[in-house]
């Protein structure tokens, strides 16, 4: 049978310092990126050998600031990579000099190993093993294999037993650690009786994966597996067939087929420069570009993101113009939700996009409140005094011109906008409101003169009945303000997008939209 690992998949929360550590540091070749096949709307990230093979392959879940994990035992808890046995100390001095923390060399099982931890922490091996690469990097030194991996269980004879399904072979101890072995790389079930349980997250190992050779022999396994509690169904990753299953310590488990390959859709020389989604999601492909997050190769130019009061993003296009839609997302949004349709309002935009602080249900928001309609007053003060020390350290930090930004806001976001012109006039100098109403129950009447703000209700919204108050606040204190409203409920639809681009336009934003 075929044996060996396919491909390890993990979780970070940057992609860019992912990116500059698999890519830079290790030099490992991005061999694929997509949306998940899952969740479109979760980038996904394939390192490898120079022609993306099985066994080489390393993946990431990119959960950008997302949530860390724990890592306990039902995990992998390290990867290991095959280097050189004789560039170990060229790698000790490379971790040294980029600053990273390392342990070693030591040996394990008779092999020189430097342990490292990538960005996200987890733990990265190196181990001096001479395994020959069929596809090298352009970095003699490079990993171009996966030596092994490390599973913690509490229950290590049935998940040592469980392995023997994907032709791994019981081999030598140390200590707490047994080795299975195929003929191409390892498994090392530690025993982990009284640790903790993984907590799924980021700067976690998600699964590790199997390979096998064809799409029968994948049936074949799933049959095996039939009464086997969590078999999946065999799924169509396009590049290649799989089943995940879970061993009786509760690690997943994933088997792979060999093909098609990651040049199913690409140029050999060309793996990894383009773009990717689901066939399931090509109507929303462009939005899904759009909304996944932008990263830069090792050492091509990127923005420096910095720790600024709110979590935030950019999207730049290919041919930015200087304008800056900063959008403000509803309740159980996130930072991107808004990128599509701000994106087909100004193509030309950078877009920058916020994700509010307050959760509710654990869903994200500006600010809290009481009821659909009974706002927390104090949190939209504390949130909008936040908002404005973003405001000015972003303006400073990425160069912004206050000039030059359009804040569009939805629901939720959109409220807390106005909230923020309110108790912090000169701010926010040009708004598009959708499905907006004034938050703050006895809002200040600051001079809006130099303001421009579009403002959309649905017809059929059922929070439309506080939308004049807005509006006529708007006018009291001078603002320019255009107040629609069209055929919809509380949902955005094709006319938000058309009224806002026109309005822009028109509106004649500096040095943009002209």
């Amino acid at each position: 049978m075929t044996e060996g690992m396919h491909h390890v998949t993990a979780i970070t929360r940057r992609v860019q310092a992912n990116v500059d550590f698999y890519a830079g540091f290790l030099g490992l070749r991005m061999v694929k990126q997509t949306g998940g096949f899952e969740d479109a709307e979760q980038l996904h990230l394939v390192y490898g050998d120079w022609a993306g093979n099985p066994g080489s392959l390393v993946t990431f879940l990119v959960w950008e600031d997302g949530a860390p994990g724990r890592v306990g035992s039902g995990q992998v808890s390290e990867v290991a990579f095959a280097v050189p046995v004789r560039s170990i100390g060229t790698w000790l001095t490379r971790a040294l000099d980029a600053g990273l923390q390392v342990e070693g060399p030591n040996r394990e099982f008779g092999e020189p190993v430097l342990r490292l931890k990538d960005p996200d922490r987890i733990i990265v091996k190196l181990v001096g093993s001479d395994m020959s690469s069929a596809a090298p990097l352009p970095d003699p030194d490079a990993p171009t294999r996966l030596r092994s991996v490390t599973i913690l269980s509490v229950v290590p004879d049935e998940t040592s037993a469980f392995l023997a399904r994907f032709g791994y072979r019981e081999g030598a101890r140390d200590g707490a650690i047994r080795r299975w072995t195929s003929d191409r790389d390892a498994v090392d079930v530690r025993d982990a009786s009284g640790y903790v349980p993984g907590i799924p997250g980021t700067g976690i190992v998600d699964h590790v994966a199997f390979r096998a050779a064809d799409g029968d022999a994948l049936r074949r396994m799933r049959r095996d597996l039939a009464s086997h509690d969590g078999i999946t169904n065999v799924h169509d990753r396009k590049y290649f067939l799989s089943l995940y299953v879970r061993e009786p310590g509760g690690t997943l488990l994933e088997q792979a087929t060999d093909g098609p390959g990651m040049d199913v859709d690409e140029d050999i020389d060309r793996l990894g420069e383009t773009l990717f989604v689901p066939d399931s999601d090509r109507n929303r492909a462009e939005d899904l570009r759009v909304m996944l997050p932008q990263f830069a190769r090792p050492g091509a130019a990127r923005i420096v993101l910095r720790d600024l009061p709110f979590i935030h993003r950019f999207h730049t296009p290919e041919e930015a113009d200087g304008h800056l839609i900063l959008t403000l997302h509803g309740t159980g949004g996130s930072e991107a939700d808004l990128f599509p349709i701000a994106a087909r309002i100004d193509p030309a935009a950078t877009l920058l996009g916020l994700r509010g602080r307050a959760t509710e249900e654990g869903v994200a928001r500006f600010f809290r409140r009481f009821d659909t309609a009974l706002f927390d007053q104090a949190d939209i003060r504390a949130e909008a005094e936040a908002f404005q020390a973003f405001w000015q350290q972003a303006v400073r930090s990425y160069g912004l011109d206050p000039d030059r930004i359009t804040v569009m806001g939805y629901s939720n976001g959109a409220n807390f906008a106005a909230a923020v012109m309110a108790l912090y006039p000169g701010l926010v100098r040009r708004a598009i409101l959708l499905r907006a109403v004034m938050p703050l129950e006895e809002p200040p009447e600051p001079d809006l003169s130099d303001v421009q703000v579009l403002t959309v209700t649905g017809a059929d919204d059922p929070y439309s009945r506080h939308a004049a108050r807005l509006n006529d606040w708007l006018q009291d204190c001078g603002a320019a303000v255009d107040p629609r409203e069209i055929a919809a409920g509380h949902g955005l639809s094709d006319a938000d997008q058309t009224m806002a681009r026109d309005w822009l336009v028109g509106v004649r934003v500096p040095g943009g939209m002209d």
